[in-house]
Order: structure tokens, then C-alpha cells, then sequence
């Protein structure tokens, strides 16, 4: 139990320092670009008004740091837990694979129905949007362990049914109507979350493999 704590805690706190400098660099400015549309005016250059700016980007940003390293730890339990059930040898290069593995089963096969969506943009009512994303997630990771661990051609049969059922059932979408967030601005948001997310999660397996071999016990 000390070594999934002790793997999970620094794997996944280094990954949330480094999703957040990502974030930082490449998915903020496209959001905080976005909620221009969204209000729909700009504050008035004056020093004031970039005082007070200034002062509430100190804060958003330390909230954000704040964030992304509960959600890389979070993330981090349910991997190394995970490495822990399949009883198998892990180090850095196959905790690479692993990673890769929760980037597919929780970014790419939900943002397949359900891309990431900017401020501004039409969205459908969260609670429902929320409800597929875990529905699918859970599913994806069933059809992967399965892929991977159990032999047999039903097996593999059934993982992909498992796959293909939430998109079947359809995510959930609003009424289609204009938003304020240009197209070109969306799509680059999303292709941009997708590297960030991917390099993430390769991060985060790679860390988690590296410690979680490291404190092997002797």
C-alpha cells in the first residue's frame, strides 16, 4: 500500500506541474481569448483596470496550479492502482504504455462524442454531459483491461461493445444554434487540448512506471 501511496503521490503531482505549465503556455490563452467573445467587450487600458487584472490572473492561475495537481494525483491512483491489480512488471517504458492507456480510455474515447469546449461556446446541460463522459470512460477502460488481459476472441468481441455503446447511444447535444466562439478558435482548442492531454498522460505513466519500480521491495 506504501508504494501505490508513495508511486501516485510524486507521479502525479509532477504531472500536474507539468500539465500546468502546458496548460499555461498553449490551452489558457485560447480561453482566456475565448471569454472575450463570451462577454463580448473589453476592459478599458487603464491602470486600474490592469491592477486589478493583474491581481485576478495571480489568483485564477493559482487555483489552476491548484487543480491540475489534485486532478494528476487523482488520475495517478486509479493508474498505479490499476498497475497494481495486473500484478505485472512495471518500469518507465511500459508505464509510457499505461499512460497511454488512460489517455485513450479517458480523453480520446469520450472526446470522440464530446470534444472539449471553449467559454461561450453552446454546450449541452453539464450534469448529462458529465454522466456520458463517465459512462463512456468506464467503459473504455472495461474494453482496454479486456483487450489486454483476457484472452479470447469473445472477449475481445465484447471489448468492442463496449467501445462502441455509449457513442451508439449518443452524447449529449444541445439545441443547434450560433455561439459567440469562432470555429477556427474551437477547433484549435480542441487539437490543442488532445496534445496537451496525450503528453500528459505520457508523463504521468512514465513517472508512475519509474517510481512504482523504484520502490519495488527489496
Amino acid at each position: 500500500m506504501q508504494r501505490i501511496v508513495m508511486t501516485a503521490l510524486l507521479a502525479g503531482a509532477l504531472a500536474g506541474l507539468a500539465v500546468f505549465v502546458l496548460h499555461m503556455w498553449q490551452t489558457t490563452p485560447l480561453i482566456l481569448h475565448a471569454e472575450v467573445f463570451e462577454s463580448g467587450e473589453a476592459a478599458a487600458p487603464n491602470a486600474a483596470t490592469q491592477e486589478h487584472q493583474q491581481a485576478v490572473d495571480f489568483t485564477r492561475h493559482a487555483y489552476s496550479l491548484l487543480a491540475d495537481v489534485i486532478t494528476a494525483i487523482g488520475f495517478s491512483f486509479l493508474l498505479v492502482g490499476a498497475m497494481a491489480i495486473s500484478g505485472r512488471h512495471i518500469d518507465w517504458q511500459n508505464g509510457i504504455v499505461w499512460g497511454l492507456c488512460g489517455f485513450a480510455a479517458l480523453f480520446i474515447a469520450p472526446a470522440l462524442g464530446s470534444p472539449p469546449e471553449l467559454p461561450g461556446m453552446v454546450a449541452a446541460e453539464l450534469g448529462e454531459r458529465q454522466a456520458w463522459w463517465l459512462g463512456t470512460a468506464m467503459f473504455a477502460s472495461v474494453a482496454l483491461a479486456l483487450i489486454f488481459f483476457a484472452p479470447g476472441a469473445l472477449s475481445k468481441a465484447l471489448a468492442a461493445l463496449l467501445l462502441i455503446a455509449p457513442h451508439a447511444y449518443g452524447a449529449p447535444h444541445p439545441v443547434m444554434e450560433a455561439g459567440n466562439v469562432p470555429a477556427e478558435l474551437a477547433a484549435q482548442f480542441a487539437v490543442t487540448s488532445l496534445v496537451v492531454n496525450g503528453l500528459f498522460w505520457m508523463v504521468l505513466g512514465g513517472l508512475a512506471g519509474y517510481f512504482y519500480d523504484r520502490f519495488e521491495p527489496a
